[in-house]
């Protein structure tokens, strides 16, 4: 009751400040629509001292100084309070009221259209400003450009530093401030404040307090004088209940709580009896259904470390997860690349309104690194972090298990953990599996193929062309005068130029074509379903390519470049003999070293029996 108590005067303070709130926001509007006036007034004044034959004349002539004088006549009149020309940032004119506001702003040109200058006419002298906003509103009025004091209705709020929003005190009273901006004469900004008393945003016993005050100690008191009648009722027959219900929550089932007479109470003793025998015999299958499911799932454990096969391994960690923790759903997402974004691999069950707890407690598991637990709604969800066994790094997988209504307990999470941690050892072990195998076939300094797995893949193409009678290109690159680079710039340049020239040969190679280092600075490629003609294409595009790079040296200063002599040869569907292939690409190859270099060259139709060396 105090707190509802608490809301309702909350409310009712609240409701109150939003008035004055409101009446002070009518009041900037009402103040803005009077500034608006005062620049549509210069807009027309502008136009008038725009066309004005004398000052645009003297303008025209650059004679600043009848300018001056013909814009101080001009203000002389009454209806003009300040002119000011300006070009660029200098000023030209000024003439008039320096704190005069509002101005209207017009450019002026030469009869050649070039721009003279942008005058600005204003028509409102800031305290007159400030008088008639505050016959209009009944508020305090402050008027600042920059630090500088312009207007202030009554003198003294101009004394006071004013926010921009909110509250100050002045003279010992507190005052609501709301400021807008104008921009102003010299393109400076023009600060009008509005000050509003707060004596009546929230009176101490304003009479809607008063009422509710009333009714809350009403409606307290009734509710007071009712509990404690239905207590004294009811406190002898819920008693008994009480000391029941602990011994039952301390683990002794074997208590029964009297059931005396025919009512109510009688009746729910006996229900009460019959769901503790229930539990304890529920509580001793459980126990015994507990002890077989965990020493089932720690065998299933023990094999996790076993398994290559990293979706199968997965699926089955998040099946047992799900089955030991007695959750709804599960899932586990995979960090597919370095640095990437998880990607859901594995689920279990059903996930329907589970989704927003799982990614919950996610978030809390990746970023906390251990295991977490959180809650959406009516759903709870455990989440662990699969990481390295060394601790580093970000974490290689994230699995969670969910289910609504109750929480999971502490032996559930204990459980949880046990299982996430097998799964992690076990991609551990598949990552360093996969590793160890891209290791054995890829060029540690290009990362293409090594001699050993090209050697492979082109043993398999040539099965492909004779099982099926295919076209089987092969295109062969050296490096025109690598020596030269190693004796030049050191063998680290020189690793810096066959890592560029192998990317170039990967970006210009089908996903179907195979490039790879064939031996210190020379590549192949084998090309499937590829004729010479198309083996002769690739090459030119990668001996172009190559001949347009500019390879940066490692000292900054400047940068290399190489060129490439390759040779394109294919076997054609009636011929199935790879020693032939590569021998004429590789003739190829040394006819357009012969030739100039930084050239490539179609395998002639019949190989030559002697190799150049």
């Amino acid at each position: 009751m105090v707190s509802v108590g608490v809301v309702v005067f909350r409310l009712i303070s609240d409701n109150e400040t939003a008035k004055a709130e409101a009446r002070l926001a009518e009041g900037q509007a009402a103040a803005i629509g009077l500034f608006d006036e005062a620049r549509r007034r210069a807009s027309a004044a502008s136009r008038q001292v725009g066309s004005d034959p004398v000052f645009v004349q003297a303008l025209r002539g650059r004679n600043r100084a009848r300018a001056e004088a013909r814009a101080e006549s001009l203000v002389d009149k009454g209806r003009i309070v300040r002119i000011v020309l300006l070009n660029g940032p200098r000023v030209v004119v000024d003439a008039g009221d320096p704190k005069a506001i509002a101005p209207a702003n017009r450019q002026i040109v030469g009869r050649s259209g070039a721009r003279v200058g942008r005058l600005q006419v204003s028509v409102m002298p800031a305290d007159e400003y400030a008088r008639r906003v505050r016959q209009v509103t009944r508020r305090w009025v402050v008027l600042r450009r920059g630090n500088r004091l312009l207007a202030a209705v009554p003198p003294t709020a101009g004394n006071a530093r004013l926010p921009r929003q909110g509250k100050v005190e002045i003279g010992g009273k507190d005052y609501r401030v709301a400021t807008f901006q104008g921009a102003d004469v010299r393109g400076e900004r023009l600060r009008i404040s509005l000050l509003a008393t707060g004596e009546a945003t929230s009176p101490l016993l304003s009479g809607s307090r008063i009422l509710a005050g009333f009714i809350l100690v009403g409606f307290l008191l009734m509710a007071l004088a009712f509990a404690v009648t239905v207590s004294r009722q009811l406190q002898a027959q819920i008693a008994r209940f009480l000391e029941a219900a602990r011994r039952l929550g301390g683990g002794d089932f074997a208590t029964e709580v009297p059931t005396d007479g025919r009512d109510e109470f009688a009746e729910l003793g006996g229900e009460f009896n019959k769901m503790s025998r229930q539990l304890a015999a529920r509580m001793e299958e459980l126990a015994r259904e507990r002890a077989r499911l965990q020493g089932s799932i720690r065998r299933i454990g023990q094999t996790f470390a076993a398994n290559l096969d990293r979706d199968a391994l997965l699926e089955l960690v998040v099946q047992t997860a799900v089955d030991g923790v007695d959750a709804t759903g599960g899932r586990a997402r995979l960090r597919v690349e370095i640095d990437g974004q998880m990607e859901e691999r594995a689920t279990q069950g059903r996930l329907e309104g589970l989704r927003a707890a799982m990614e919950k407690a996610e978030t809390h598991a990746l970023s906390s690194g251990r295991v977490a637990e959180a809650r959406e709604g009516e759903s709870s969800a455990l989440s662990y972090p699969l990481v390295r066994s060394d601790g580093r790094g970000q974490a290689l997988a994230v699995m969670s298990v969910a289910r609504p209504g109750r929480p999971f307990s502490t032996e559930d999470r204990e459980l949880f953990g046990y299982l996430a941690g097998q799964a992690a050892v076990s991609i551990e072990n598949v990552d360093l599996h996969e590793l160890v195998q891209a290791q054995a076939v890829t060029d540690e300094l290009t990362g293409l193929s090594n001699h050993r797995r090209f050697q492979e893949v082109l043993s398999n193409e040539f099965e492909r062309h004779s099982r099926f009678g295919q076209n089987l290109g092969f295109v062969m690159l050296d490096i025109d005068n690598f020596k030269l680079v190693n004796d030049t710039y050191g063998h680290q340049q020189g690793d810096r130029v066959l890592r560029e020239v192998a990317r170039v040969l990967r970006d210009s190679c089908r996903e179907v074509d195979e490039p790879a280092r064939y031996g210190g600075e020379e590549f192949a490629v084998a090309l499937p379903e590829t004729d010479v003609e198309g083996a002769y294409n690739l090459a030119e595009r990668v001996r172009r390519a190559v001949e347009e790079l500019e390879i940066p040296l490692l000292n900054g200063e400047g940068g290399v470049r190489v060129t490439a002599s390759l040779g394109a040869a294919s076997v054609p569907p009636s011929t199935a003999d790879r020693d032939s292939l590569v021998e004429a690409a590789d003739a190829a190859l040394y006819r357009a070293k012969r030739a100039g270099k930084n050239r490539t060259e179609r395998a002639e139709a019949t190989v030559s029996a002697d190799r150049p060396g």
